[in-house]
């Protein structure tokens, strides 16, 4: 099956990749939407919970943008100037991925005090959700068209980006 550039990414250089690119900044971007949702229903806008979601939100922001830089230099100029994305799927998947880093920043910024500070507490937290929503919103849509097969729309691996059978399967050797 050929797989976009989103799914490889993950896939390659197991388990640093899945680690690096997913389990890190989803596992702080989670503990946002979480807190998050207690402070939404609760309106403590102080306590334990909301230094959990300003520390959370404060890494993943930091986090996601040193992704985005490193793959902008890494993955997409070059992918871009060789002409190698397989189908809209792929840009689609990747696009969304680097552009959910977007509100994490906006949310890191915002608790680092650097936006909004002249924002009441209310306003402040609408917009804090309205990031958490935005990343969650692109991240899905990162998902979906990441695990979609580029062939679906005409992409066929050449032999030398070809995948080779799983574990048990014929690999022509």
């Amino acid at each position: 099956m050929n797989m976009t550039h989103y799914m490889e990414l993950l896939a390659v250089n197991q388990p640093w990749n899945l680690i690096i690119f997913m389990a890190i900044p989803v596992g702080l971007a989670e503990t946002v939407v979480i807190t998050e949702l207690y402070i939404l229903f609760t309106r403590r806008l102080d306590g334990w919970v909301r230094r959990i979601n300003r520390w959370a939100g404060i890494a993943v922001g930091l986090y996601f943008l040193g992704i985005i830089i490193y793959l902008l230099t890494t993955a997409v100029l070059p992918i871009t100037a060789a002409g190698e994305w397989r189908t809209v799927l792929d840009v689609i998947a990747v696009g969304a991925y680097l552009l959910g880093g977007i509100p994490l920043l906006l949310v890191a910024l915002q608790d680092l005090g650097l936006i909004y500070r002249h924002l009441t507490p209310e306003q402040k937290l609408r917009h804090h959700a309205t990031y958490v929503a935005a990343f969650l919103i692109l991240g899905h849509v990162a998902m979906i068209f990441g695990m979609t097969d580029p062939g679906l729309l005409g992409y066929q691996a050449s032999a030398e980006h070809a995948m080779p059978m799983e574990q048990g399967g014929h690999t022509g050797h």
